[in-house]
């Protein structure tokens, strides 16, 4: 049998959690928020909203789950020298008062009424946070990728959707993996329901606080409608949007005759280009098609009366100049955005959020975005001197491979030091950077 002691010392062992903070606090997140949001409180002893995104942050950087595991984790924090974090009740009070009223809009065709909310003041705090850190440069010319992601709540506002499930339908906008921009909706609410007025305002964003050019934009068949291509246009200079209901235009591809065999990602498709100009009108895009042959079960080619049965799949741009493969194969490439969501649900609370209202959840999520830049930030930089993490590790790897070590503050020289229990030399480097 084991023989165990127990020592009551102020031990923890996520230790790499001090040099996130410090970085949090040089970084001057606390006056930037402050400057966003405004001063928490008129007596100057609440806790600031700073302090309310710290705790959060700190919390899921150690692996917490959810709001409650910040109680299990702040009197860890509250070791360093200086610092007082907020537990899990002032968090979620704080969280709360950051909501902004939802905007209704009212469908001209069927008359319903849905919510949406905007979070104009935490989308501008998200942009400037990552100006701040210089994820983006100003002046640079970027790619913007757009989607909605459906987020399963049973919550006291959720609306059923079409998903088979209640929830809310979000739309983000992100940049090389960076969030820069989100808007929440009622689940129940089509993509495509004043998307242009989502992405105006995302787009408006981008370009003013970040000083960028948006130079190409990439979205789903969910943006496919006159007044996304519109709003789009006018704030980009070349779009990519994969076209919906291309199986009304299937007679017309199977009239083509100039089709031409390329290789994308080591599958062979047909592809062809051709001109749409009655969808706007004065206006002529390009329509990228490529087919591939609809197989059985067993890999055999299907026919009909008319020979070889196709699937066609669709992109429309406005860029004429590039080979149907490089369209296909830049769009192609915003399935590394579409990992936005999946890391968002499993590594910063998504998947479960804490509130019962849409305009409170929105709060969460954008501010579990700021997290999720800043932990970009954190990796690009730590890897760089912690050989096992990759600038693309995800949260579990950054904890074991930097947060989780043993560490004791003790007092020695008038100085407050910070003891590693370690032999992985490359904490040394970070620390002391």
């Amino acid at each position: 049998m084991t023989k165990v002691a127990i020592k009551n010392e102020n031990i923890t062992s996520f230790g790499g959690i001090y040099h996130i903070m410090d970085v949090f606090s040089r970084l001057g997140f606390e006056k930037l928020t402050e400057s966003v949001l405004g001063r928490r409180g008129c007596s100057g002893k609440a806790f600031s909203h700073g302090s309310i995104l710290g705790s959060l942050f700190f919390s899921y950087l150690c692996g917490g789950d959810c709001l409650e595991d910040i109680n299990a984790l702040t009197g860890q924090f509250r070791q360093r020298p200086g610092t007082l974090l907020p537990g899990a009740d002032t968090v979620g009070r704080g969280l709360k008062e950051l909501a902004e009223e939802n905007i209704v809009y009212k469908s001209e065709t069927s008359g319903r009424s849905y919510s949406f909310n905007t979070a104009e003041k935490l989308n501008t705090l998200l942009l400037r946070m990552i100006r701040r850190m210089g994820l983006i440069k100003a002046g640079s010319h970027v790619d913007l990728d757009f989607d909605h992601q459906f987020v399963p709540a049973h919550k006291f506002d959720a609306k059923y959707s079409y998903k088979q499930d209640f929830g809310y339908f979000p739309g983000w906008a992100s940049i090389g993996g960076i969030i820069v921009g989100g808007e929440n909706r009622d689940g129940n609410t089509n993509v495509k329901f004043h998307q242009e007025d989502t992405l105006r305002r995302i787009m408006d964003r981008v370009t003013s606080e970040l000083g960028v050019v948006i130079e190409r934009f990439r979205a789903d068949c969910g943006s496919f409608s006159k007044e996304v291509i519109r709003t789009v246009e006018q704030r980009c200079n070349t779009f990519y949007i994969r076209a919906a209901s291309c199986g009304s235009r299937c007679e017309e591809f199977r009239q083509l005759e100039e089709w031409k065999s390329v290789e994308v990602g080591y599958e062979r498709y047909d592809v062809i280009s051709v001109s749409m100009d009655n969808l706007i009108e004065g206006k002529s895009y390009r329509l990228v098609v490529q087919r591939t042959p609809l197989k059985d079960k067993h890999g055999r080619e299907q026919t009909d009366m008319f020979g070889v049965i196709y699937t066609y799949r669709c992109i429309l741009t406005n860029n004429r100049t590039p080979t149907e493969k490089d369209i296909i194969t830049f769009y192609n490439e915003r399935g590394a955005s579409e990992k936005n969501f999946d890391i968002q649900n499993n590594d910063f609370g998504w998947s479960h959020l804490p509130f019962s209202f849409m305009d409170e959840n929105m709060v969460f999520m954008m501010v579990t975005a700021m997290l999720k830049n800043f932990y970009l930030y954190l990796v690009r930089h730590i890897s760089e001197k912690v050989k096992p993490l990759k600038k693309t590790s995800r949260l579990k790897a950054f904890i074991l491979h930097f947060v989780s070590v043993p560490a004791k503050w003790v007092r020695t020289g008038r100085r407050n030091v910070l003891n590693l229990y370690t032999n992985k030399a490359y904490y040394s480097e970070v620390f002391l950077e």
